[in-house]
């Protein structure tokens, strides 16, 4: 099992758990009474064209000879004792999801397989848990403490350790035996469309190694080329590698606990030590980062995870340890406080350039770094969404010319253009969006509204000012975009409003339609 790993060649760790939407259930089910016979037989169904079929068995059923896609009304009728419960897909895939996470702690490289596996490339990082046959081990029994039935096959290509967990019982195959360990495997194991499988055992071809004894333009011909392109890569001749399902981290530092580790002080404490790491590491490749994620794995499993993200790119530890320090409450878990971590994941997911600065003697560097520590401490505490800025879009259109955005993407200190006027602002700061319509009544076609009615309220104008014309952007709406005509509006309560007639009278339109798009303070 001790296999060493070549130097052009990769290893993979193929996870297969056949009861696992079964057990997921069982394992929040009460324990049968002590001297109670066995747990009934468990089966999931669902309704499939009216009639309940059975989707899911676990291993009590499968033995009793119930299987996937029998009447429910059948099974029953051959065992009364039978528990029936609704069949959760998306519970299932949930439950797989976490099941990856717990498995990030043996390499960030992990790839679903759904409904009931999970494939992890440890190519390099065997070694750091006794070799190859103690993860293996590790691993099943970190499962099976989790009452899961699993089994596992490490091999040189993702899907040949697929095949060998789902249709043999080996945990091991040497590098470049792989042909020689599927021979015998059922051509199901391929993975191919069933109606290809039926078609192949029909022509005497019901193993791979007897699709390996034929010349492939042959299958190719007959049964297409994805056929072809499984064969080579379950029996060792291509590998695809995976693709992760999080994000690879450019940096990544951890660090492992002899025992489980519960106050926060102390993981903070262990927090900074892994940043100051991870700094030095940044520091050697002149960069800094912008995106940080700790991850936290708990003995039974669970995986808490800690974003933080930050204005400008750094590498200061005391800064990035006060912002985790403003989310370290979400590591906690009242109803089920755990029995500690054990191990403590920092990646850094995203980087820029980072230089020594010289600093300014004006000041104003001093400034700008204060004002993004200030940012970063706001998104921390508020979320990243919380805390915005305008940022100018270069559009005369009022509705386009600004938009909000997150002041942790945008930048602390992005230059905004500055409005020098000589009179006080024409425009309200605040408008509807969209505007709002509004029946009026003008004393001339192309005028100022004399009234105006607007939400169950009849406005009598007693000052105008405009118009203020803003022709359209016509490479965005089109050649037939209208005109608008926007006046500012005083009525007889003193009330202040900035409208707009939407087309020209007489030239773009004969009926103009109104709006009120602001509100002046």
């Amino acid at each position: 099992m001790n296999t060493a790993v070549s130097a052009s060649g990769r290893r993979y760790l193929a996870v297969w758990m056949p009861f696992l939407a079964t057990e997921r259930l069982r394992r929040k089910l009460p324990p049968c009474p002590s001297g109670a016979p066995d747990d009934p037989p468990l089966v999931l169904t669902e309704k499939v064209a009216g009639a309940l079929l059975i989707a899911a068995v676990d291993a009590r059923a499968r033995s009793l000879g119930l299987c996937p896609g029998q009447k429910l009304a059948d099974a029953r009728a051959c065992l009364p004792t039978l528990v029936a419960m609704e069949h959760d897909r998306d519970a299932d895939r949930h439950f797989l999801e976490r099941l990856a996470d717990a498995a990030d702690r043996y390499t960030p490289l992990v790839a679903l397989e759904p409904p009931e596996g999970f494939t992890l490339d440890i190519t390099g990082c065997a070694h750091l848990f006794g070799g190859e046959a103690a993860l293996h081990k590790d691993l099943l029994r970190r499962l099976a403490g989790a009452g899961l039935t699993a089994r596992a096959t490490v091999a040189g290509t993702p899907e040949a350790a697929s095949a060998l967990a789902r249709y043999a019982t080996r945990d091991s195959v040497p590098p470049g035996a792989e042909a020689e360990a599927v021979a015998s495997l059922p051509v199901m194991a391929l993975g191919i469309d069933p109606a290809a499988v039926l078609a192949l055992t029909r022509a005497g071809l019901k193993t791979i190694g007897d699709l390996g004894c034929r010349p492939g333009d042959i299958l190719v011909a007959r049964f297409g080329a994805l056929l072809a392109t499984r064969l080579r890569r379950v029996t060792g001749r291509e590998d695809t590698r995976l693709t992760p399902r999080r994000a690879v981290a450019t940096c990544m530092v951890e660090r492992r606990f002899a025992e489980p580790v519960g106050r926060r002080e102390d993981l903070l404490g262990a927090l900074g030590m892994i940043l100051g790491t991870a700094g030095t590491t940044m520091e050697e490749r002149g960069e800094g980062g912008r995106l940080f994620e700790a991850s936290f794995f708990r003995t039974d499993g669970v995986v808490r995870r800690i974003a933080v993200e930050t204005g400008e790119a750094t590498r200061d530890g005391a800064a990035l340890i006060r912002l985790f320090a403003e989310k370290m409450h979400l590591i906690d878990d009242p109803s089920d406080p755990g029995f500690g971590f054990d191990l403590i994941r920092l990646a850094v997911l995203r980087t820029e350039a980072l230089a020594p600065r010289q600093a300014r003697l004006d000041g104003r560097g001093e400034a700008d770094r204060e004002t993004v520590a200030l940012i970063d401490r706001l998104v921390a505490r508020f979320g990243r969404d919380s805390v915005v800025r305008l940022v100018d879009r270069h559009s005369h259109i009022p509705e386009r010319a600004e938009a909000m955005r997150p002041a942790i993407a945008v930048g602390a200190t992005a230059a905004w253009p500055v409005m020098r006027a000589a009179r006080p602002l024409t425009r309200p700061l605040q408008l509807f969006d969209p505007p709002q319509p509004i029946e009026t009544l003008a004393e001339v076609p192309d005028g100022p509204p004399a009234t105006f009615h607007w939400r169950r309220t009849t406005h009598q104008i007693a000052r105008a000012e405009g118009p203020e014309r803003i022709a359209t952007e016509w490479w965005r709406d089109g050649e037939s975009a209208l005109t608008r005509d926007y006046y500012c509006l005083e009525d007889r309560e003193g009330r202040r409003f900035w409208v707009f007639r939407q087309g020209l009278y007489g030239t773009e339109t004969t009926a103009p339609r109104w709006f009120v798009h602001g509100l002046f303070a």
